[in-house]
């Protein structure tokens, strides 16, 4: 058990300082695969592993100056009202169309990163606008996690880079310091519901934290022309996942 939890930490560690996400997207099967959880406690786990492992990854990044403090404390706003939002309206909606609608943006996400060449240098440059977009990015990510079980990076870092013009490792940073408010505002409800063993979280996050400074030294050597394409192939990845999802919640649906 304690091996299945290390080795699951460490590889959502890696992603997690290489792509700027939280690493739960592959976290949660691999807890259910090797460590034999079920997927609620898989994902209440990998949620208390997301905690030190987004600090330690956004502190790295932020000491080379490419976290955008402002940037994401108002994408960790819209996040946290998002959350409960989306777990709201997993009760009270249909999703099919939600889940298609979210899987195109993401494949869309993904071929621009494969096809288009990404910047290493650029910034976000606020504006009263762009603040109440930042919030609403927030918002759409909170959501997308109380319905899909999806983490905020995987759509944080895209739309950073495609649509508030930041470089490949602002976005990065970013959104990782943006998910430390939302990671903590989920697990402690999770603590308190005994959803998750705090043991085996600090497992998992111990690895996690270690193998994300690996992440993040890759993010660094690792050109935008390279990363860019591999962040896209990672999308796909995830995109396959929800696909089967949909199509499993689908067949039962009916």
């Amino acid at each position: 058990m304690i091996a299945a939890l290390l080795v699951s930490g460490a590889v959502g560690g890696l992603l997690s300082g290489f792509f700027g996400v939280g690493g739960g997207i592959v976290m949660v099967p691999l807890l259910m695969i090797w460590a034999g959880m079920n997927e609620r406690r898989a994902a209440a786990t990998s949620l208390v592993a997301i905690v030190p492992t987004a600090i330690a990854g956004s502190i790295t990044f932020g000491v080379a100056g490419q976290v955008d403090l402002t940037t994401a404390v108002l994408i960790g706003a819209g996040a946290i009202a998002g959350a409960p939002l989306g777990a709201l309206l997993l009760r009270a909606v249909p999703l099919l169309w939600l889940r298609w609608l979210f899987i195109a943006g993401l494949l869309a996400a993904a071929l621009r990163l494969i096809l288009f060449e990404i910047e290493r240098g650029g910034q976000v440059e606020l504006s009263f606008g762009v603040g109440v977009a930042l919030v609403a990015l927030g918002l759409i990510m909170g959501v997308a996690s109380g319905l899909f079980g999806i983490g905020g990076g995987v759509i944080a870092v895209p739309v950073l880079i495609a649509v508030f013009g930041a470089g490949d490792l602002v976005a990065k940073g970013t959104s990782l310091a943006a998910m430390i408010p939302t990671a903590i505002a989920g697990t402690i409800p999770n603590l308190r519901a005994g959803l998750v063993d705090l043991r085996q979280g600090v497992i998992v996050g111990v690895a996690a934290v270690v193998f994300s400074q690996l992440g993040v030294v890759l993010a660094f050597i690792v050109p935008p022309a390279i990363s860019g394409p591999l962040f896209g192939v990672f999308l796909i990845l995830v995109v396959t996942q929800l696909v089967v999802r949909a199509i499993r919640l689908g067949t039962r649906e009916q």
